[in-house]
């Protein structure tokens, strides 16, 4: 399933994450730094969601108390709250 996430507080503007079983099959990152976000997107996939984000929450950027990798695990776990919530 995919499902599509607009970040807050980054320079990254949505998150497009493919599941599958709780499965992270694809995510793309539209704007952001382009290494990292790709970066990123490639070492999750093929990750199970829950260690996503024990991975990448809380990841400040500089002064900023999110990042793109923070976004993505709330993103993640707004995903698990809708599959929870069927």
């Amino acid at each position: 399933m995919e499902y599509r996430y607009e970040p807050q507080g980054v320079c990254s503007s949505e998150m497009i994450i493919e599941v599958d079983n709780d499965i992270i099959k694809k995510v793309i990152i539209e704007g952001g730094c382009a290494g990292n976000t790709v970066g990123v997107s490639r070492l999750i996939e093929g990750m199970n969601i829950q260690e996503a984000i024990k991975r990448l929450k809380g990841i400040p950027c500089g002064r900023r108390e999110t990042s793109c990798p923070d976004q993505l695990a709330r993103a993640l776990e707004e995903i698990l709250n809708k599959k929870d919530a069927i």
